[in-house]
């Protein structure tokens, strides 16, 4: 025999399980990591003391203004990440809520996960030095390009490093600098044919170089509507592809002939 609970009653009943889970949900940890803008440095200066690109083999010049790469920090992969903390930075323009596997490999340790970055720096940087050789018909077997650049992982300060070799060797090709005196930030990886690629966080990345000073920034076009996305007031935003186009864009810039991609 089956006793009627009355509405009330059986709203509370049901109401139980929803309240359990709401409450274990406030308090487990999710599969996100909080993400926020991190540093930037130029690569035509130095990092920690030490110049982020040195050559040998070939006379380089001295340069002006700045190429800013820039960064995103993240809360590391160990980290318990709860609703709390993801309610809050979702209500954030300075912060976002990224699920932890687009940020770091899954499945491995946090020692793992640095040596990854490390590795995956040390490609970028293989890949950007060929790539600016290459574009200036250089031959890399007599020129030695070392980039120092400590505490940064990963690929994406690839473009700039390649745009910084580029810069210390030719500038623009006419005795002036590729930044035209300018602090130009900007992200993308490189290969070593020139293409450049996406890499993500960018709209974070976007406020980094405006509060270092940038008053342009380079990004991959795949990504315009990402780093359109709480855009600094002042920032512009130039998309590329290649790393001749990247160039070709900043030559434009400083002789205000040709033109200038925009987003």
């Amino acid at each position: 025999m089956f006793s009627r609970l009355t509405r009330p009653r059986a709203v509370a009943v049901c109401a139980l399980p929803v309240v359990a889970l709401l409450a274990t949900a406030a308090f487990a940890p999710l599969p996100f990591s909080l993400t926020q803008p991190g540093l930037t440095a130029d690569v035509l200066g130095e990092n920690k003391g030490e110049p982020v690109i040195t050559i040998s083999g070939a006379p380089t010049r001295d340069t002006s203004g700045e190429l800013r790469m820039t960064t995103i920090e993240a809360t590391s992969p160990d980290t318990d990440v709860r609703f709390g903390d993801v309610l809050d930075a979702w209500f954030s323009t300075e912060k976002a809520v990224m699920p932890r596997d687009s940020v770091y490999p899954s499945g491995q340790s946090t020692r793992e996960i640095e040596q990854y970055n490390s590795e995956q720096m040390k490609e970028s940087q293989d890949a950007a030095t060929e790539a600016a050789l290459n574009y200036l018909d250089l031959n890399d077997k007599n020129i030695k390009v070392t980039l120092t650049l400590a505490d940064v992982g990963g690929p994406s300060a690839g473009l700039l490093f390649s745009l910084g070799i580029i810069d210390k060797l030719n500038g623009d090709g006419t005795g002036g600098d590729l930044t035209g005196g300018r602090t130009i930030a900007g992200t993308g990886t490189i290969d070593a044919a020139g293409k450049v690629g996406a890499v993500g966080g960018v709209s974070l990345k976007t406020q980094a170089a405006s509060r270092d000073g940038a008053t342009v920034f380079l990004v991959p076009k795949a990504e315009c509507s990402d780093a359109k996305a709480e855009l600094p007031k002042g920032l512009r935003l130039i998309p590329v592809t290649t790393l001749k186009g990247t160039v070709d864009a900043l030559e434009a810039l400083e002789s205000k002939k040709g033109t200038v991609p925009s987003c």
